[in-house]
């Protein structure tokens, strides 16, 4: 089979694309054609080097398509069922190796490409907006790259509980994205600090809760527009990590709380994974949550995804194409 080897920590240039041993399927687990596969920031960071990764590997930690093969052990699931998954790498390859436990089944309704863009995503948009800060009606919610792949969800599911959805954007061009989404107020953070703006539109209170997947360019603007006893969820770091800073900080902005979550520990069950799955899967059925897709690529170009998402010029989601 086809697809991306990663010998080296680098650039997008060790994205290789070559012939690949198809991966060996044990007696639990399911061989899966892989249809679309999800480029996300967490990727790139393992290609740089910045996670320690064993190498050679495979990258891609989402995707969707049909089961051609199933254990002998297997049996919830079949050949021939449509399945999308999150989290182990091997997602950028034309075929991949999963666990059942990792897997959810793909209602007819849904396509290749809106699975593919609903599993991390998706998943750490549902996370955050039900277990991390449980969104009800009255809360305000700052939401930074809000016309980012998980801020255009945010946006939509934030509002949709009857929060209020204030975003952070570069452009004119974003700032419509994210309004469309269902975002009330937008900052332009390129013309005016976010935390002037973030008191000025809560009459100086500053917000619930901050869902800042950016990270150190960010974070202190965050802990800044929080109100007393508000929380930051810190979920991403696409400009860098956070430095080393003194707790006290917390205390002395108002009894601030700070988590760092992972997806992983929000999906840490097949019924968890499912229960998020399955919120997603029907809002899509039931048209009250639209898929954004910037572009598909094919996995001869998945070097040139790599760039693109690092521009940080895309809005809504990249996927490889790797059949």
């Amino acid at each position: 089979m086809k697809a991306i080897v990663v010998s080296a920590a680098g650039g997008p240039e060790v994205l290789e694309y070559t012939d690949s041993d198809v991966p060996p399927m044990g007696p639990h687990e399911v061989l899966i054609g892989v249809a679309a596969a999800g480029v996300n920031f967490i990727d790139i960071y393992q290609r740089e080097g910045i996670y320690d990764m064993p190498l050679p590997y495979v990258p891609g930690l989402e995707g969707s398509g049909t089961i051609t093969a199933v254990g002998t052990n297997v049996t919830e699931f079949a050949v021939g069922n449509r399945v999308a998954w999150a989290g182990g790498l091997g997602s950028y390859a034309q075929q991949v190796v999963r666990h059942p436990d990792t897997l959810v089944r793909v209602p007819d309704a849904v396509t290749d490409l809106q699975a593919a863009q609903l599993m991390l995503q998706g998943l750490t948009a549902h996370y955050l907006i039900t277990s991390v800060f449980d969104i009800k009606p009255g809360h305000t919610a700052l939401v930074h790259a809000a016309a980012g792949g998980v801020g255009l969800l945010l946006c939509q599911l934030i509002t949709q509980r009857g929060g209020t959805v204030i975003g952070t954007v570069s452009t004119e061009a974003k700032e419509q994205a994210a309004l469309a989404a269902g975002a009330r107020h937008i900052i332009r953070y390129d013309r005016e600090p976010v935390e002037d703006r973030a008191l000025s539109l809560t009459d100086g209170q500053g917000v619930d809760v901050v869902y800042d997947g950016v990270g150190k360019s960010t974070f202190d603007a965050s802990l800044a527009s929080l109100k007393t006893r508000g929380l930051l969820a810190l979920f991403g770091q696409s400009s860098g990590a956070v430095e080393a800073f003194d707790p006290q900080i917390l205390n002395q902005r108002g009894s601030l709380s700070l988590t760092r979550p992972s997806l992983a520990h929000f999906v840490a069950t097949p019924e968890e994974l499912r229960w998020r799955a399955s919120e997603l899967f029907g809002a899509v059925e039931a048209g009250t949550l639209e898929l954004t897709l910037q572009d598909t690529y094919s996995l001869e170009e998945t070097a040139q995804a790599h760039k693109d998402l690092a521009s940080r010029a895309t809005s809504g989601k990249l996927i490889l194409l790797p059949r």
